[in-house]
């Protein structure tokens, strides 16, 4: 199948050091992967970089619930890439858009001149514009590396052929990376049918912690939230075991 690159979704550092070890080829850091993945923390980024020989490219989200932010907002989400990109990330992942759904070309220009020629992603804001043609134009005129994007659909397979007509589209102006739903079982399918060349996925498995059962009655989380007796973390072992099927 010849090279394909392989980035992780992350929600923590040591989701980065597991996907490291695993040998991912880079990696997205986020905080609240729940939540569709918010701005991670300067801590958890130099934590990462620290012990994890990979790109990291950090989120910039401010909040949940779509992509048309108020002006604090968007001056915190600027502070934020300054912040990350200060302390060593290799690249901003983001997403501005108009009230209307289209792409905010002066918000993304005002990431595009902090992040100078570090990497540069716009996130699934790609999949619900209501034109992702115009989209990909205005993004690739900003000179942004990538678009990551499930092809407008629940997943990625599904996204397939709107992800083969994006990439043909964007005819080397700008990356496309799938992804949302992909999986080893789909994996090599989606590539074949895209014909892109890198993948994003998780591959997360559930890890117990009890600290906080001796109250049942208590839950920090909210009811929609998960629960308080385990978190998520990347299976390094399955990961690893998927990585070197490509790999080898």
């Amino acid at each position: 199948m010849g090279a394909v690159k392989i980035e992780i979704c992350c929600g923590s550092a040591d989701d980065v050091i597991e996907a490291y070890k695993a040998g991912a080829d880079r990696a997205e850091l986020n905080s609240c992967l729940f939540l569709g993945g918010l701005t991670p923390t300067v801590g958890a980024l130099r934590v990462a970089k620290k012990y994890a020989n990979l790109p990291v490219l950090c989120m910039v989200r401010p909040r949940e619930g779509g992509f048309h932010y108020t002006e604090m907002e968007f001056e915190t989400a600027l502070s934020d890439a300054k912040s990350l990109l200060n302390n060593g990330a290799d690249g901003i992942v983001f997403g501005f858009l108009k009230e209307d759904g289209a792409v905010d070309e002066d918000r993304c220009g005002a990431v595009m001149a902090l992040a100078g020629k570090k990497e540069t992603v716009f996130h699934r804001a790609i999949d619900v514009v209501p034109d992702w043609r115009d989209a990909l134009d205005a993004l690739a005129r900003l000179g942004i590396t990538r678009v990551l994007s499930s092809g407008q659909s629940r997943s990625a397979l599904q996204g397939a052929g709107t992800l083969s007509e994006m990439t043909r589209y964007a005819a080397g102006r700008i990356e496309i990376l799938p992804g949302a739903g992909i999986n080893p079982d789909n994996a090599r399918e989606l590539i074949e049918k895209t014909g892109c060349r890198q993948i994003h996925l998780s591959m997360h498995k559930f890890i117990e912690d009890r600290s906080a059962s001796a109250n049942p009655r208590i839950n920090f989380t909210g009811t929609v939230c998960p629960p308080e007796d385990h978190f998520k973390m990347i299976d390094g072992d399955k990961l690893a075991r998927f990585t070197n099927s490509f790999k080898s």
